[in-house]
Order: structure tokens, then C-alpha cells, then sequence
């Protein structure tokens, strides 16, 4: 007995009983055969259970073959099914026109009754082939985008795990983290549509910026406990070794990469950004003294983002100052300690970047364990020195 529901199943549109029933004998029992008496009614078939193949006469009232061709062909449901003109005209113009709308071959009448099965079975054979290499490239496609995902959730914990253990050697909490991070990925998108940066700030750029901007004080696992948990202010000499977290958190990225043996954007970035931070728009900065458009634009955002939030930040060697007040200190870095556009952009967005400072603001408590840790830390190191 035939498992008819494992067969393919064809559809054949012809308006001639005995067509239809010549047709059927002759493909039932390789194939489910379904029949239609006219191209209205084969639509409404084929548009209701698409069919695996299509047997379509051309020469029928109200509605040709042509027409329903067409028909088929736009409609999403049906456009891939693959259809075969059985028909009585032989013409060269006729077949070229039927092969122009979509069709897959083209059989005259009389039929054949082996020529017929031969057909229909070989571009059932094709459309199974055709599938089965979508499905592949679409289950292809969704193992490429799983990955990537996969790939793009460890890149993100990892950095966040660097990030943290950095945050865990100085004064500020993880929330600073999630602020800068923030605030730079609103600056750049507002600086996205700005003609001296719409080039560089994509929005892929822009993904990674965000995914970067935790690493910026990467650096400062080197820096000594006595310095950079020193409740009180640096000594010039200190000051000196403080600053050296930024080459170090530039080279360490650099090195990481050097490991990979190939570029990797977001750490193209953090590099950027760890090294160049602390640069400032009219060259007073540091490692390198760089001014302006030489400054990497990511440490341009980094800069701002970074500043503001040291300011409205709460430590235990200072008050936190209000928004208005910090507000104050960066427009008067407009043009001198940051890109003017930058800021201009700072306050475009000012109403959303006090948002983000207030949705992640530190608690009395993020305080209090933080000066508990510092305190504790600094008794050890004096301890072992």
C-alpha cells in the first residue's frame, strides 16, 4: 500500500474532464494528484495548501494559463512552486512566453504518458534539491547569527569581568562603568547625523563603542594601591605615576591584540580609548599630548562622559557636585579641554544624560563599602610595605 501522505502532491489545472482524468491515471500512484476544472479554482487550490508542482493548461475560458501564471507568481504562497504548461500550442513565441512568466517547462499535447512522469519526477527532483539548500542556508544563517551572538555575550561578560576588576582596585564603584558606557553611546548616536562625524560613528561603530567604553581605566590594575586608593590628594610625583594607568591599559589591549594576530574592533577601540582618554582638546593631556581631531573621536566621547561623571560622583576625598554645577566645568571646557561639538552635544542631550546618571546612581551604601574596602586595603598595603 502507498503512503500518499509521504507522496508529493500535484496539481493539475486543465478546464477538459478527460485531461484531467488521463493526467490523473496517469501520475496516481507515484504521486497525490489533486484536479481543477479552471484557473479560478486551481488558484484557490494552489493559494489554500500550495501544491509540490503544478500541471497548467494554457487554453481555458475566463481565466487562461497565463493568467494564472502570473497570478502565482505574485503571490508569496506560491511563487516557488514549480509549474509545468501542458498544453496543446506549440508555437517557439508561446513556450518562450510561458518560460518568461516562471514556468519550468513546457509539455504539448498529446501527452506522453512516460515522457510526462519523467518530467514531472525530475523537477520534483529539483524542487527537493532547491529546498533542501535553503533550508540548509537558512539554518546556516541561523547557526552564523547564534554564534555571533554567542560570540558577542562573552566578548561583552569578559570586558565587563575586566572592567569590574579594575573598579575593585579603585575608589568608584561598577556604576561608573554602566554610566560612561551610557553616556557615550547616547553621544554618539545624537553625533551620528553631524557631518564632521556621520562617517566615523555608524552605527556598528557606535555598538562597539559601547561594548569598549568599560576598558578605559583598564589601566589602572597597575597602579599601586597607595596611590590610587589614596583618600587624600596625589603628590606631583604620585600624580606622575597615576597617569601612566592610560599607556598601560593602551598597551595591555595592544598586546591582547598583537595575541589575536588579527584586528578586532572592539579592541581597536578600548585601545583608542584606554590610551586616549585623558588627552584633552588643546593638548594639556596625557600620554601622548595629543590636541583636536588627532585625538581618536571614541576618546573625544570618552573624555566628556568621563568628566562629568567623576564630577557628580560622590568619592571619599571629595562631595559629590550637582549636575548644574558640573554642567558648569564642562561647557567651560568647550573648545579647551573638549571637542566643542561634543559638548554641544552633551547638552543637546542633557535631559537624557541626567536620566542615565539618576537610573544608575550610587546608593549611601555603594559608598560606604567602598570607603570600608579602600580603608582596608590601604591598612594591608601598609602592612606588607
Amino acid at each position: 500500500m502507498i503512503d500518499t501522505d509521504s507522496q508529493a502532491v500535484v496539481l493539475v489545472i486543465d478546464d477538459t474532464a478527460e485531461n484531467l482524468t488521463l493526467v490523473s491515471e496517469v501520475l496516481r500512484g507515484e504521486f497525490k494528484v489533486k484536479v481543477a476544472p479552471s484557473g479560478a479554482r486551481g488558484l484557490q487550490l494552489a493559494q489554500a495548501s500550495p501544491p509540490d508542482l503544478i500541471l497548467l493548461d494554457i487554453m481555458m475560458p475566463e481565466m487562461d494559463g497565463y493568467s494564472v501564471m502570473e497570478q502565482l507568481q505574485a503571490d508569496t504562497r506560491t511563487r516557488d512552486v514549480p509549474v509545468i504548461f501542458l498544453t496543446a500550442m506549440s508555437a517557439v513565441e508561446d513556450e518562450r512566453r510561458g518560460l518568461d512568466l516562471g514556468a519550468v517547462d513546457y509539455v504539448t499535447k498529446p501527452i506522453s504518458p512516460p515522457i510526462l512522469q519523467a518530467r514531472v519526477r525530475n523537477h520534483l527532483q529539483l524542487k527537493a534539491a532547491r529546498d533542501f539548500l535553503m533550508y540548509k542556508s537558512e539554518f546556516l544563517d541561523r547557526e552564523v547569527k547564534k554564534r555571533t551572538h554567542e560570540i558577542s555575550r562573552i566578548q561583552e561578560v569578559t570586558i565587563g569581568a575586566l572592567a569590574s576588576l579594575a573598579e575593585t582596585r579603585d575608589n568608584e564603584t561598577g556604576n561608573h562603568i554602566r554610566r560612561t558606557q551610557h553616556y557615550v553611546k547616547l553621544l554618539a548616536q545624537h553625533l551620528a547625523r553631524h557631518p564632521r562625524f556621520a562617517a566615523v560613528l555608524t552605527p556598528e561603530t557606535i555598538d562597539l563603542l559601547y561594548m569598549s567604553a568599560p576598558l578605559h581605566d583598564i589601566g589602572k590594575v597597575g597602579i599601586p594601591d597607595r596611590i590610587l586608593l589614596k583618600p587624600g590628594k596625589l603628590t606631583p610625583e604620585e600624580y606622575e605615576i597615576m597617569k601612566t594607568h592610560a599607556t598601560l591599559g593602551g598597551d595591555a589591549i595592544a598586546h591582547a591584540e598583537l595575541a589575536i594576530g588579527t584586528e578586532v574592533g572592539f579592541l581597536r577601540i578600548a585601545k583608542e580609548i584606554a590610551y586616549g582618554h585623558q588627552e584633552r582638546w588643546n593638548g594639556s593631556g596625557y600620554p601622548q599630548g595629543l590636541r583636536g581631531d588627532d585625538i581618536p573621536v571614541s576618546a573625544r566621547l570618552m573624555a566628556v562622559a568621563d568628566v562629568y561623571d567623576a564630577l557628580i560622583s560622590r568619592r571619599i576625598y571629595k562631595p559629590a557636585m550637582s549636575h548644574e554645577d558640573a554642567a558648569k566645568e564642562i561647557r567651560a571646557g568647550r573648545g579647551v579641554l573638549f571637542d566643542p561639538d561634543i559638548v554641544d552635544a552633551f547638552f543637546a542631550c542633557e535631559g537624557q544624560i541626567r536620566e542615565i546618571a539618576d537610573r544608575f546612581r550610587d546608593t549611601q551604601d555603594d559608598f560606604v563599602q567602598h570607603a570600608e574596602r579602600v580603608i582596608r586595603d590601604l591598612d594591608a598595603d601598609q602592612i606588607e610595605s
